[in-house]
């Protein structure tokens, strides 16, 4: 029989522990009516024969519009194995997911790069590209629409920067930023596409207490205003106070859920630091940035 993982004190605060054999009454109550994501008895393996190793089995899950999950694990678990399955950046092997609509078991890579125009995508290691400013990496992540002119596509980028609280660094390249600054400048350029669906590779793991919560209250203020579901990889038990539900993976399989009943509530705010820059964004700024994306929306129409 597996063993239990070790349960971090930060998910007592949710108030409701469950094993994922039995599903509570509450958890389907909260659940959104429109799924983002529908996954069934998930399996992934590496190698083949005497070296095949088994890295996800049997994965049942469900993420509803709005809904901010976290994934939880030991390196190694299938977290990241995972993600990239439901992000399709890897073909299914075993059971069945369906992603903002799209079945990925059997679906063609033309259907998959459709798939994933519609997901915002955030890595620890920001992957933004030196040599371009903040803006042009945000209105890079534009250009697969080809509806937008440059100027509107730098336009966008600038009020998306805006958004996040960078009003003043869109062009600085990304040595001259902090690393807080960097993820802002990735939750920009994952929010470009105006997507579905955000998938969240240990966003804060590399920043301080102060920019970590900040970054993480951003995305969870995204998923809360946007309806945009959020699935998080992560370890850094400052955050999960954000989570709707916090899934714990062992040896490739759900080992614990712990469901957040308090929904609506506000996460608690770190003691100031007085070093930070970071500054909210006014509503004029959000106020641009969803008229963009709105002309963005009716381009594609």
């Amino acid at each position: 029989m597996m063993n239990a993982p070790q349960w971090h004190p930060a998910y007592s605060q949710f108030g409701h522990e469950t094993e994922t054999s039995v599903r509570p009454a509450a958890w389907k109550l909260q659940r959104p009516i429109a799924t983002a994501i529908e996954l069934r008895g998930i399996t992934y393996a590496y190698g083949e024969g005497a070296l095949r190793r088994p890295l996800l089995q049997g994965i049942d899950l469900s993420v509803g519009a709005g809904e901010i999950v976290m994934l939880t694990g030991p390196s190694g678990s299938g977290k990241t194995t995972l993600m990239t399955l439901i992000g399709a950046l890897r073909t299914m092997q075993g059971g069945s997911a369906r992603v903002l609509g799209q079945d990925l078991a059997g679906a063609e890579e033309s259907d998959r790069m459709r798939l994933r125009r519609r997901i915002g995508f955030i890595f620890q290691d920001h992957n933004l590209l030196g040599f371009l400013t903040a803006r042009q990496n945000v209105a890079l992540a534009l250009e697969q629409d080809g509806m937008l002119r440059e100027p509107e596509r730098l336009a966008l980028a600038g009020a998306l920067l805006d958004a996040v609280g960078l009003a003043g660094h869109e062009d600085r390249v990304p040595a001259k930023l902090s690393g807080g600054q960097r993820l802002r400048v990735a939750v920009a350029r994952a929010l470009a596409a105006d997507p579905g669906l955000v998938l969240a590779d240990e966003p804060t793991a590399a920043l301080d207490r102060t920019s970590g919560h900040e970054v993480a209250k951003l995305l969870h203020d995204l998923a809360r205003e946007r309806s945009v579901p959020i699935l998080m990889v992560t370890h850094d038990p400052r955050i999960l106070h954000l989570a709707d539900r916090v899934i714990a993976l062992e040896d490739g399989r759900i080992a614990k859920v712990a469901v957040n009943p308090g929904r609506t509530r506000q996460p608690p705010t770190p003691a100031a630091d007085t070093g930070s820059q970071h500054r909210q964004p006014t509503p004029a700024a959000i106020a641009v940035a969803e008229g963009a994306m709105k002309r963005n929306r009716r381009c594609k129409g």
